[in-house]
């Protein structure tokens, strides 16, 4: 019975990418940013914007780059789409960003780095990610 169910069993074919973004935001109570990255899959980098707003603590403008890893991408058009996103952070001239973005077809991203300006921030966001293919390049 147990050699059934194994031989039964499919391998998953969901892979990580790595993830580097620039955002630039600013806002007080609703918040605002764009910005664009690489997602670097299977030997190829792929250019994207990213675009977004923000609802709860969110005070002042701030610039943040980012990096990080893409997980469960079965195929490339996995990753682009609407993410809802749960994070924070804080800065004053420096400091430190997290956030984790996740969409209905499973990828989650989560990404860390530096955030400069004057800005702290404690809220649920929903962004929107847009591949570019055309600039797509080998890694």
């Amino acid at each position: 019975m147990l050699a059934l169910s194994v031989i039964g069993m499919t391998p998953s074919h969901a892979i990580t990418g790595a993830v580097r973004v620039t955002v630039a935001k600013a806002g007080l109570v609703v918040g605002a940013g764009a910005g664009q990255g690489t997602l670097t899959l299977r030997h190829r980098v792929y250019a994207f914007t990213v675009q977004g707003l923000s609802l709860g603590v969110t005070a002042g403008a701030s610039i943040s780059k980012l990096y990080g890893r893409a997980d469960h991408i079965n195929e490339l058009n996995d990753f682009a789409g609407p993410y809802t996103v749960v994070g924070g952070g804080a800065a004053l001239v420096g400091g430190v960003s997290g956030v984790r973005l996740k969409n209905d077809k499973g990828v989650v991203i989560t990404l860390t780095g530096l955030k400069v300006g004057v800005e702290a921030a404690v809220n649920v966001s929903s962004v929107v990610i847009t591949l570019d293919q055309s600039r797509s390049m080998p890694n």
